[in-house]
């Protein structure tokens, strides 16, 4: 390793902050295509989150605790493994969870490191904690995934536990930045398939000017076994997927709104 923390060989992208090296707990890495942002991408998933969504497929990532301390710098160099075949994706790097932006100060020691690999970084979070982002974490952050996960308030703290005004006042401050978005929205069948829930969260997307696409995401009970290990109730276990066509009716509203879905 040299003393900036990258892989001997690699050097930092000019302009970029060299790595810091920071230990995070982490629930898992995985190389991923099409799931994590554009192309194969290294992503690492943080441990830990403030949210406990009914559909939350990843609830062994809801504790810090649970997660292995590892060094950012580790991190980098696994990634560094990778480049060519990451570059010739088209792809790059991602920080998920759980929620990264738990872990602000190793989440930005990521993004900086892999940045410093010429990698193009994405930062999957529920904007949530954005206020935890500050303008360097940000300034590392090639694109944002932004999982925005109902435009009713009520709903919202039911499905979630949580407030809906942060995710928004994030999006805002993204919007100010120009950091590209690609947002997310999980559709669940009785809870956020709404027309009016739907359209509610086209409207403010369309009106932020750096929405890229919409990836309408149907709901799914993939991680239910995950659940059953851990002794933990699945709150949606009698929730139904969604047909193909009430899929298609959402992602309609969001092309009404003028943004590209999927």
């Amino acid at each position: 390793m040299t003393a900036t923390g990258l892989p001997v060989g690699t050097t930092a992208t000019a302009g970029t902050k060299p790595a810091e090296a920071v230990v995070g707990s982490v629930s898992s890495w995985d190389l991923s295509t099409g799931v994590d942002g554009p192309g194969t991408r290294f992503t690492v998933f943080t441990a830990g989150c403030p949210l406990r969504c009914q559909y939350c497929q990843n609830p062994e990532t809801w504790r810090m605790r649970d997660g292995t301390p590892t060094g950012s710098a580790e991190l980098v160099a696994k990634a560094a493994d990778f480049v060519p075949f990451i570059r010739a994706s088209g792809g790059g790097a991602t920080v998920s969870g759980g929620e990264p932006l738990l872990q602000p100060r190793f989440t930005a020691a990521l993004l900086n490191g892999f940045r410093g690999l010429g990698l193009h970084t994405a930062l999957d979070t529920s904007g949530y904690l954005g206020v935890r982002a500050d303008d360097e974490l940000l300034a590392a952050t090639s694109l944002v995934l932004l999982d925005v996960k109902s435009w009713d308030r009520a709903l919202y703290r039911r499905l979630t536990g949580g407030e809906l005004h942060p995710t928004l006042v994030f999006a805002r401050r993204l919007a100010e930045r120009a950091v590209p978005v690609h947002l997310r929205y999980v559709l669940v069948p009785g809870l956020t398939d709404g027309a009016a829930n739907v359209s509610g969260v086209a409207r403010f997307a369309a009106s932020l000017g750096n929405v890229e696409r919409v990836d309408v995401l149907p709901f799914h009970k993939l991680g239910a076994a995950k659940y059953r290990a851990l002794g933990i109730r699945f709150p949606l276990a009698d929730t139904p997927t969604p047909t193909p066509d009430q899929v298609r009716r959402a992602r309609d509203r969001f092309a009404a709104a003028g943004l590209p879905a999927f």
